[in-house]
């Protein structure tokens, strides 16, 4: 055999076995220590801590939604972004008072935690993902309710960063932004109704769950409900499906991807 061909085989050979590699890892809990190490000696610079909640979805859709919804869109971020590493998600955020119960504690199966020790938890998390070297930890709130919790632990952390570092930390509203008033401009060129996407727990919010993980959704339930009940669901969610849902996750993972590449670019 020739060094020409040779040379040529070996490359094919190196680029079949590039292709069926395994992708990186993204989600840090299903990492040894030594290859989360390695990944950041790889040139991982991102963490991800995708913040979801433990609440009352209505009789359709599990209490976990948006646990499991922002971890598998943080992971589909992180690919995309190639740099990021996933944190575990945090499950325990404030959703009303306990005692007298209000908002979603008024149904049973809502976690609901202060908001002091949310933000704490918060600032803990990010101090420890920089310390091992992740210099840019952005919030992925999957839940409206925290928003100012995100933003006031960000705030306070880039103050704290800004002494001789260019790291930060972004509350990332564009992630929450695309799930909501964007997906509902989606589903509303489409002919669907405002009452009918709903804000918690409707059309938009079950397609979204559909499209995630459909075990999560009691499809039959979705398809009996009365348009009006008083079981926690805001909109109508009968006529949600995966491949609405998809046009969602798609918007958001697109618009995520935008902002962190955007607040993580170099200056010129």
């Amino acid at each position: 055999m020739s060094s020409l061909r040779f040379l040529v085989l070996a490359a094919l050979l190196l680029a079949a076995a590039a292709a069926n590699a395994a992708p990186a890892r993204v989600q840090m809990e299903e990492m040894t220590w030594p290859e989360f190490r390695d990944r950041i000696a790889a040139g991982a610079t991102i963490a991800l801590v995708p913040v979801g909640g433990t609440e009352q979805n209505g009789p359709q859709m599990a209490l976990g939604k948006h646990n499991v919804r922002v971890r598998v869109l943080a992971g589909r971020i992180a690919e995309q972004l190639g740099n990021a590493i996933v944190a575990p998600v945090l499950a325990y955020v404030p959703e009303g008072t306990i005692d007298p119960p209000q908002h979603h504690m008024r149904w049973p199966g809502t976690l609901s935690v202060p908001e002091p020790v949310f933000e704490a938890t918060l600032e803990a998390a990010a101090r420890s993902l920089r310390h091992h070297g992740l210099c840019h930890v952005f919030f992925l709130g999957d839940h409206g309710s925290y928003r100012p919790s995100l933003d006031r632990v960000a705030a306070r952390l880039n103050r704290e960063w800004a002494k001789g570092s260019n790291c930060r930390a972004g509350a990332l509203p564009e992630y929450y932004r695309a799930g909501q008033g964007g997906f509902a401009e989606l589903l509303k060129a489409r002919g669907y109704s405002e009452a009918e996407i709903g804000t918690h727990a409707g059309l938009s919010d079950t397609a979204l769950m559909l499209a995630v993980d459909p075990s999560l959704v009691r499809t039959d339930i979705m398809a009996a409900r009365p348009p009006k009940a008083n079981d926690g669901v805001a909109g109508d969610p009968r006529r949600a499906s995966a491949e609405l849902g998809k046009l969602g996750t798609d918007h958001i993972v697109e618009a995520a991807v935008a902002a962190i590449r955007a607040a993580t670019r170099p200056a010129p």
